[in-house]
């Protein structure tokens, strides 16, 4: 019985392949092939650096913001040994002044404030006295109907709001402890508080 030729040609290759392993894999000295170079050790080599080597920071990318410390040159010099200077850092221009800050708390708020609308001045008291889950506010000589009717306010993510009575909201406001600016909710008008 014969046996088909991609069998045969199977076993072959399966063969060669197994002979061509290393046998230091199955605890025997390694085969050498004829006309093969013997193996020699090589001692291991070291390295030495062939002159001083100094460390300079990389130029930031084209339009990306430099540090200030960036644009001082570091210490002990800034080439390299064999290499060109680098060109200098690209300047940049200083960030434009960042808003007032907000209020970091309610206590900040808490007093007299004169109000400042379309329709004329008044005054605010916003109290430390709690009222639910608000705090007492209350409001004199307003003209405008809304902020007459504020009893309530609250400060959260660095705005005041002012309620009325029902828990409408009537403005919110954001600023410094000195200063609060923002509009009427119904109106949109605007509305500031000042010390």
């Amino acid at each position: 019985m014969t046996k088909p030729l991609w069998l045969t040609t199977a076993v072959i290759c399966s063969a060669l392949a197994l002979g061509a392993c290393s046998s230091t894999r199955l605890g025997g000295p390694p085969s050498r092939g004829a006309g093969m170079a013997p193996i020699t050790e090589v001692p291991p080599v070291e390295a030495v650096p062939s002159g001083p080597i100094e460390a300079a920071p990389l130029p930031p990318l084209a339009g990306a913001p430099v540090a200030p410390e960036m644009m001082a040159p570091p210490a002990g010099g800034t080439e390299i040994a064999g290499l060109p200077p680098a060109p200098p850092p690209p300047t940049v221009a200083a960030p434009a002044p960042a808003p007032a800050p907000a209020p970091s708390s309610r206590t900040a708020m808490v007093g007299n404030w004169s109000v400042q609308t379309s329709g004329g001045n008044c005054r605010l008291q916003l109290s430390s006295s709690p009222a639910l889950d608000l705090y007492r506010a209350s409001a004199s000589g307003c003209s405008n109907q809304d902020l007459s009717k504020v009893n309530a306010w609250d400060y959260r993510d660095g705005e005041v709001y002012l309620y009325q009575t029902g828990g409408a909201v009537t403005a919110r406001l954001r600023g410094s402890s000195s200063a609060l600016s923002g509009v009427l909710a119904k109106s949109g008008a605007p509305l500031t508080l000042a010390r």
